[in-house]
C-alpha cells in the first residue's frame, strides 16, 4: 500500500499465479495485433471474439472480478465500478511512455482507476521498462510476474514507463469507471450475440481462429497499405521460435510482386517446418499454427510424450530443394525486415529451459491434441456461461456446482 493518501495506490505482490501469467502470455502471443503506440502490441477481448476465439476470454473472467473487488474495497467504492477495458499489452524494444495521468485527455475523463498486472519478469524476460510514479512512494516499480498495481487515474498518480531495451514486457491492463455507459460487458455481450445466434440455430462453432485483416498484423503500421518493408507479426513470432511455414499442396506458393497475395496465403491451410523437416499435418491458417506453437512453449515441460497414444503415426518428411526454395521465397515476402522482427520478438533466456535445443516432433505432435482439448474445454465453459451472462447483462464467474 502506498504511504500517502495524496497518492492512493495499491500494490499486490504475487496476486496472479505463474500458471495464469503463462496462460495469458500464450493468448497474447497467439492472437495479438499491432497496438496503439510504436513498438506496442495488443490483444483485446473484443478482438478475440471477432477472430472466432471467444472461448479465450474465459481466463480473464475471474481476474476482472477479483481486481474490481480489490479496487472497490481499497478505494471505498463498493458496487460502484464497471470494467471499462480489458486488454493484454506488450512493449517491445524502443517503446516507452512519458509522464502522464490517465485523465489528461477529454476522452479519458470517465476513467476512475487503472490496474496493471505484470505477466513476466524485469531483467529476466525484458530489460528496461521500469514503472515510475512522479510523486509518492513507491516511486519506482520493477515488474515481476504476478504483481499488480492499482491506482487512481488522475493527477495524483502521474506515471511513466522507461524505455524497453531488450525483450518484451507483457501486461494485462484494466480500466475501471463509475459511469455505466462505459461498461465493457455490454459491448462484449453485443459482440457475442451473433455467436449465440449460431448456437441457437444448432450450428456447432468451430474452435479454429480466423485471421483479421492483414494490415492489423503488419509492422510497422505505416507500411500496412503497401507492405514494401516490415513484417507480418504472426510469421515473425513463429520465426523467432524456430519455425517456418509451407503452403499446403492445395495452395502452392507462387512468387508474386503483389504482397497482398503473399499475405492471403497466411489465411489458408499450411504446414509447419522446422529446419529441413516438414510436419505432414495441415493447420487451417497461420493463427491456428501459432496457437499450437505457443501452447507447446507453455506446456512442453508438463507433457509426457511417452504416454501419447498414436504418436507413432506422426509423419515428418525432409524437404526437397524445390520445397525449400518456395518456403524461403514466402518467408522473404512476408518477413521483409528479418532483423527488425528478431529485435522486436527475440526472447531473453535467463534461467529458462531451452526448448529450441530439446525440440522433438513427437512431443510437439502430442501438443496439437492437448491444444484441441484445452480449447474445447474453454468453449464448453463459455457455452455454459453465455445464457447467464445474457440474462444479467454482465460477465461473471458462475458459482461452482
Amino acid at each position: 500500500m502506498a504511504d500517502s493518501e495524496q497518492h492512493p495506490r495499491l500494490i499486490l505482490r504475487n496476486f496472479l499465479s505463474l500458471h495464469l501469467c503463462k496462460e495469458l502470455e500464450f493468448i497474447h502471443k497467439s492472437c495479438c495485433t499491432v497496438g496503439y503506440r510504436p513498438n506496442v502490441f495488443s490483444t483485446t477481448l473484443s478482438h478475440l471474439i471477432a477472430t472466432n476465439s471467444p472461448h479465450l476470454i474465459m481466463p480473464f473472467v475471474p481476474i476482472r472480478e477479483m481486481l474490481k473487488e480489490k479496487a472497490e474495497e481499497f478505494f471505498g467504492c463498493e458496487y460502484e465500478l464497471f470494467v471499462e477495458f480489458t486488454g493484454l499489452i506488450s512493449w517491445c524494444k524502443g517503446s516507452s511512455i512519458g509522464w502522464h495521468s490517465d485523465d489528461n485527455r477529454d476522452y479519458l475523463k470517465q476513467r476512475d482507476f487503472a490496474a496493471v498486472c505484470y505477466l513476466n519478469n524485469y531483467e529476466v524476460d525484458f530489460k528496461g521498462g521500469l514503472f515510475y510514479f512522479q510523486d509518492g512512494e513507491p516511486s519506482t516499480f520493477a515488474p515481476m510476474a504476478g504483481d499488480v498495481i492499482i491506482y487512481t487515474a488522475d493527477n495524483k498518480n502521474v506515471h511513466s514507463v522507461g524505455e524497453i531495451t531488450e525483450g518484451e514486457r507483457l501486461t494485462l491492463t484494466l480500466w475501471f469507471s463509475r459511469d455505466a455507459s462505459h461498461d465493457e460487458d455490454a459491448k462484449l455481450l453485443l459482440s457475442l450475440s451473433e455467436y449465440t445466434l449460431n448456437i441457437s440455430k444448432g450450428a456447432i462453432p468451430s474452435y479454429f481462429p480466423l485471421r483479421a485483416s492483414n494490415n492489423m498484423y503488419w509492422f510497422p503500421p505505416e507500411e500496412a497499405s503497401i507492405y514494401e518493408s516490415g513484417f507480418d507479426i504472426c510469421f515473425a513470432r513463429l520465426h523467432v521460435l524456430g519455425f517456418d511455414i509451407s503452403a499446403s499442396d492445395k495452395e502452392s506458393y507462387v512468387p508474386s510482386l503483389d504482397s497482398s497475395c503473399n499475405l492471403k496465403l497466411l489465411e489458408k491451410p499450411l504446414h509447419l517446418v522446422r529446419g529441413n523437416e516438414l510436419l505432414v499435418w495441415e493447420f487451417v491458417n497461420i493463427l491456428h499454427a501459432l496457437q499450437v506453437v505457443n501452447f507447446y512453449n507453455w506446456k512442453a515441460s508438463e507433457s509426457d510424450t511417452a504416454e501419447v497414444k498414436g504418436s507413432s503415426s506422426i509423419n515428418v518428411i525432409s524437404l526437397s530443394e524445390s520445397q525449400r526454395q518456395k518456403i524461403d521465397c514466402l518467408k522473404a515476402a512476408v518477413l521483409k525486415d528479418l532483423q527488425s522482427a528478431e529485435t522486436r520478438f527475440g526472447h531473453l533466456t535467463h534461467g529458462k529451459k531451452n526448448f529450441q535445443q530439446s525440440f522433438e516432433w513427437i512431443s510437439f505432435f502430442a501438443i496439437i491434441f492437448e491444444w484441441e482439448a484445452y480449447i474445447c474445454n474453454l468453449q464448453k465453459d463459455i457455452l455454459t456461461s453465455l445464457p447467464h451472462w445474457q440474462m444479467y447483462q454482465a460477465i461473471f464467474c458462475l458459482p461452482q456446482s
